[in-house]
């Protein structure tokens, strides 16, 4: 059974005429989320970059939430994620959101010994 495409973004918040006005906000949406992303790298704000949240930048945190947001957005919306049974849509959305966060753990727990394998000890910065 065919069935058009949900004209409707941010569920049913913003809703569109046509798909090619959908297209179009899609893109606004994901621009905004970049363009945050762009301003924040370039001004480094002294609040975001002096805070630190589990042993990394507060600055850091927020690039990583905001990249997983757009790589949800993009799944659920491009790849039609919306229309599937909810079981598929956490199977394939939750899965590599806890792979990432299992990745960034270990890199921060090993850069963190490394950091102080480096500080602490006789093996000197060559780098």
């Amino acid at each position: 059974m065919a069935h058009g495409h949900k004209l409707e973004i941010f569920r049913g918040l913003v809703k569109f005429k046509s798909n090619t006005q959908k297209i179009w906000g899609v893109l606004a949406f994901l621009t905004l989320i970049t363009a945050v992303e762009v301003v924040l790298g370039i001004m480094k704000p002294e609040a975001l970059t002096d805070t630190h949240v589990l042993g990394m930048k507060l600055l850091n945190w927020i690039f990583i939430i905001l990249t997983l947001v757009k790589a949800y957005y993009i799944a659920w919306d491009f790849m039609h994620l919306r229309d599937e049974k909810s079981a598929l849509r956490r199977a394939i959305v939750w899965t590599p959101i806890f792979l990432v966060l299992y990745l960034v753990f270990i890199l921060l727990v090993e850069a963190d010994y490394i950091y102080n394998v480096y500080r602490d000890s006789f093996i000197s910065w060559n780098f």
